[in-house]
């Protein structure tokens, strides 16, 4: 995008030069292929590619990237996608960032735009694991899945462990987004707390679906031993 501007205001004039950008680095190949991957014919997708997407990000941080958000219509995967990366990007007092998610969350409506903007969202490191909870008991299951993405990128220590694997018991969804994401954090627990983790898969409540994806995505693992992969196949439901 052109910076050279004498105002750091977005216009509606800026803004068409932003979506004009994206167009100008629409990769057909790459959007069939993201089409497929996203599974959802709703979704509208030019087909940018993430490293281009992050420097757009980047730059509209340089200036008033509020406006920029009052502006976009969110009408393609793009414009979605890079709304997310922007509030990973700046920097603002905790407060201020709680609203700004609470205005993204409605547009966080597929797993690739909401893993990537949790993953981002490097402040998470030096908040308690509490700020995570008013998403966990949302009725929405992508609300619930950035809870529980935020968590496994952001928490996972010795210090949270046994706060973790609680939330994970504690999530009765039944939607394929959420249950992915919870097998996801009991993978990453048992790569860095292990211990604590054998044991929670030895005696828990979790439905058949989470843990036996768990158990799978541990055993995916390159850091797991084969020894380890045969007891953990044994505890599947």
């Amino acid at each position: 995008m052109n910076l050279k501007t004498k105002t750091t205001t977005f216009t509606k004039k800026d803004y068409q030069i932003f979506l004009k950008t994206l167009y100008e680095n629409q990769d057909k190949t790459y959007q069939n292929f993201h089409k497929k991957l996203l599974n959802n014919d709703k979704i509208n997708v030019i087909g940018v590619r993430v490293p281009i997407l992050r420097k757009i990000a980047k730059d509209i941080i340089k200036r008033d990237y509020i406006s920029f958000i009052k502006l976009n219509t969110h009408k393609t995967y793009e414009e979605c996608f890079i709304h997310g990366l922007i509030l990973g990007y700046i920097k603002t007092g905790e407060k201020n960032l709680e609203k700004l998610i609470d205005e993204f969350l409605p547009y966080n409506n597929n797993w690739a735009i909401n893993d990537s903007t949790a993953s981002n969202l490097k402040i998470f490191k030096t908040m308690p694991i509490e700020v995570t909870y008013k998403y966990l008991n949302s009725n929405n299951p992508f609300n619930i899945r950035f809870a529980l993405t935020l968590i496994l990128n952001h928490y996972v220590n010795s210090t949270n462990i046994n706060k973790i694997l609680k939330i994970c018991e504690k999530i009765k969804s039944t939607k394929y987004y959420v249950m992915m994401a919870n097998a996801w954090l009991i993978q990453v627990c048992y790569v860095k707390c292990k211990k604590e983790t054998i044991k929670f898969l030895n005696n828990n409540n979790l439905n058949k679906f989470t843990l036996n994806k768990a158990i799978s995505k541990i055993c995916d693992s390159y850091r797991v031993s084969k020894e380890e992969k045969e007891i953990l196949k044994k505890l599947r439901k």
